[in-house]
């Protein structure tokens, strides 16, 4: 430090660094300089006052890289901010929204947002990428209509692995695209819906790595079986007579797992059994199926169970159970290998879900750009340093 200013609002105080040699990014050391320019970086507030701290900041001509501006230790690479600063921004960025940060430290919301983005940019740990083993692919819509961000998460440490745009194969792809393929071969199982577009990236891309369906969404594949059963008990030629609040509670009951019955909804369930074969039967089935994922099998206990299952379904006479024993029947290995592995995307939900948080806590984002940084700044692992910590 070689000189203090101060004013009605600002504190300016002139630094000045001990080394005289100047180093280049490519790790050469120059000792000649190409010229200064007066520059200044806004540094954490003395106060009430705004602190900056003014340099005559050096640019060197490297042999190898032409003119290139010096690094200081106290900004990183392009910035306008101290580190310190930015730190700062970053740790508050995690815990609210943009507008808030900008008020609290008396900056503009698109300084938060370049701050976030080259603080994301150095914190984020390609090394992250290196063990993985099990991984999670899911899209959201992050803007209406039809916006979507692809999101990639990492099944052993929760956290956010790869953000790309849309939710198409390309999208995909890219992920796999951008990492070696030595890194590729240790992922093990990829778990995911039933997107086409995300299977045949895996597939192509990761050929050795097991595709796991989530549960979930199997489940959802059922519940509309019943609920078309439901429908023509309610609308059909055998129309079951019932009240319209019956029908509302006797669908809800339907629904609901038989270990979660209470007697009001176990008698609603056996009501409408004993009125109707067919939503008796559709029922039973979707609660075996459940016990796929509800119980501890022996090894090869799962397989077993859902080829009788399947084989049920198709024997049962109900249009909607035969064409859905026909589709599980087509994606066995990726239905029973989540069974085996016990690997779903409820992981990757949870994520969505904080996304969403995220999107909604900043009113929107702009940009895919802003929203995919804050998301690696929040889920993505990174634990931006509070510089009041010493």
């Amino acid at each position: 430090m070689v000189d203090v200013s101060i004013g009605d609002h600002d504190v300016e105080i002139t630094v000045r660094p001990k080394t005289r040699l100047l180093t280049c990014p490519c790790s050469k050391r120059v000792r000649a300089v190409y010229d200064r320019r007066r520059r200044r970086w806004r540094h954490l507030d003395l106060g009430t006052k705004r602190l900056w701290l003014i340099y005559r900041i050096r640019r060197l001509h490297c042999p190898d890289c032409g003119v290139i501006t010096e690094d200081v230790p106290w900004a990183r690479p392009g910035a306008r901010f101290s580190r310190d600063f930015e730190d700062m921004v970053l740790w508050l960025a995690q815990r609210t929204d943009r507008t808030t940060v900008s008020t609290l430290m008396r900056c503009s919301w698109e300084s938060v947002t370049s701050i976030i983005t080259r603080g994301v940019d150095e914190l984020l740990d390609q090394r992250r990428l290196d063990t993985l083993y099990r991984i999670g692919v899911d899209e959201i819509c992050y803007r209406h209509p039809h916006h979507y961000l692809t999101i990639i998460g990492d099944h052993d440490t929760g956290t956010v692995i790869n953000v790309q745009p849309g939710r198409s194969e390309d999208s995909f792809a890219a992920f796999f695209e951008s990492q070696p393929d030595s890194d590729l071969e240790t992922i093990e199982a990829v778990s995911m819906d039933v997107s086409k577009a995300y299977q045949a990236a895996a597939r192509e891309h990761a050929p050795t790595a097991t595709i796991c369906f989530d549960p979930f969404h199997i489940m959802l594949w059922v519940n509309r079986a019943l609920d078309r059963v439901f429908a023509d008990a309610a609308s059909g030629p055998n129309k079951v007579v019932m009240t319209s609040a019956q029908w509302r509670q006797t669908r809800w009951a339907l629904r609901t797992g038989e270990n979660k019955l209470n007697d009001t909804k176990r008698a609603l369930v056996n009501q409408i059994a004993r009125a109707s074969r067919r939503v008796g039967r559709a029922w039973t089935l979707k609660e075996q199926l459940r016990d796929l994922y509800r119980l501890d099998h022996e090894p090869g206990a799962a397989r077993a169970l859902l080829k009788a299952w399947i084989t049920a379904a198709k024997r049962s006479r109900i249009p909607s159970f035969v064409e859905l024993g026909k589709r599980l029947q087509e994606h066995f290995d990726a239905i029973i290998a989540a069974v085996e592995l016990g690997i779903s995307n409820a992981l990757i939900e949870g994520i969505n879900a904080k996304i969403r948080l995220i999107n909604a806590r900043g009113y929107g984002h702009h940009s895919a750009r802003a929203l995919t940084a804050m998301i690696y700044l929040c889920l993505g692992g990174l634990r931006p340093k509070l510089p009041t910590k010493t």
